[in-house]
């Protein structure tokens, strides 16, 4: 196909609809990290991947073009249209689906800015938790929500601004990663690593967990 011939989109639909790879703020350091973690993976190219709530198909599209095999499962009909028009490998689904009767399994489960919008987090981990391959790898982007930086939001006057409740489809759950990591060990998840993206670790805007299902 022609470039001529390509669909169109127009830029303020990528730009509305949600966060896209090229974004200002913590999402632009996602996909590097993310690439960096994935390719240490023994089976490299060839690992099965399943991007979750996975948007507009902005993290879906670099991985595809980094020559990974991965789907994209999105709830917004929205979403999945934009992705689709891109060529990409997106469906729309939940992240409360059961995920491995559905799409099977994977090596890696990746699924970033998501879990903050969900009222029963621990519904996700858990269809991540069976539709992970023994062994497998979860990674799990979310915005920083530690003790300072939680006092630095309070002092500033910024704290309504921050934890808006008069705006749809916006933030439900702050995270610190003593609370992530709980609810990832519960669903039986072995963390293995944490990241931290944006200003300086105590006012990280985004935090990262990489963990891994056991192989027993």
């Amino acid at each position: 196909m022609s470039t001529a011939e390509k669909p169109q989109i127009r830029m303020n639909e990528i730009a509305d609809y949600g966060w896209d790879h090229a974004h200002v703020g913590s999402h632009k350091h996602h996909v590097p990290a993310i690439l960096a973690v994935l390719a240490s993976l023994p089976d490299g190219k060839s690992a099965k991947i399943l991007d979750l709530g996975c948007g507009n198909g902005a993290l879906t599209e670099q991985l595809q073009k980094a020559g990974y095999d991965v789907i994209g499962v999105e709830p917004s009909a929205d979403g999945v249209e934009i992705a689709q028009r891109r060529g990409l490998k997106v469906v729309r689904g939940s992240a409360y689906d059961d995920i491995s009767s559905t799409y099977g399994t994977f090596d890696v489960i990746v699924s970033a800015e998501v879990i903050e919008h969900l009222y029963s987090p621990h519904i996700m981990l858990a269809n991540c938790f069976r539709a992970l391959k023994p062994g497998g790898m979860f990674i799990v982007t979310t915005p920083y929500h530690g003790y300072l930086k939680n006092i630095a939001i309070a002092a500033t006057g910024k704290w309504d601004h921050h934890h808006t409740s008069t705006h749809e489809h916006m933030h439900i759950k702050f995270f610190s990663m003593a609370t992530l990591g709980s609810l990832l060990q519960a669903a039986g998840f072995e963390v293995l690593e944490w990241k931290r993206f944006g200003r300086i670790p105590a006012l990280a805007r985004s935090m990262m967990a990489i963990t891994r299902r056991p192989l027993h």
